[in-house]
């Protein structure tokens, strides 16, 4: 079973792996959106996203980005 929206934690350490020189305080919904429905193991539909959904992604991959 693939990643949905609601699995912000695991698409962020995707995210974080697949886009190192990003900082993620900066990414712009549109792309994130994008990137999102880029990752191999993401298999939910892409209208299912919302506003809330993708801070929820960009905050885990904040969060992810401060460990390193």
């Amino acid at each position: 079973m693939g990643l949905k929206w609601n699995d912000a934690e695991e698409i962020a350490i995707l995210l974080h792996e697949g886009h190192p020189e990003v900082d993620p305080r900066y990414v712009r919904f549109t792309d994130l959106h994008r990137w999102v429905l880029d990752i191999d193991e993401f298999e939910d539909e892409p209208q299912r996203s919302g506003e809330k959904l993708l801070e929820a992604i960009q905050m885990a991959w904040i969060e992810e980005a401060d460990v390193d």
